[in-house]
């Protein structure tokens, strides 16, 4: 899978191109309604096309992509369980 960096990069990058500028790596972005719960499909979809992934959303919530740390820890975390 990818490493840590790799996946903050990525995360970094759709995030920006969704809302329209940077942000900081723990900065809220549902919490705080920079994006709505339809953003997250975008950028679920987005990081499958970055990354050349497939994410399963079976299981996950809006809050797994609340910030930039908290989409490095998700992908972590879904890339181990389809590992197994």
């Amino acid at each position: 899978m990818f490493d840590d960096h790799a996946i903050r990069t990525a995360a970094r990058e759709v995030v920006s191109e969704i809302i329209g500028r940077s942000i900081g790596d723990n900065q809220p972005l549902i919490s705080s309604g920079l994006i709505d719960s339809l953003s997250v499909l975008k950028l679920i979809g987005k990081l499958e096309v970055k990354l050349q992934i497939e994410i399963p959303t079976d299981g996950l919530q809006p809050d797994d992509f609340d910030d930039i740390e908290l989409i490095v820890d998700t992908l972590r975390r879904v890339a181990k369980s389809a590992a197994v």
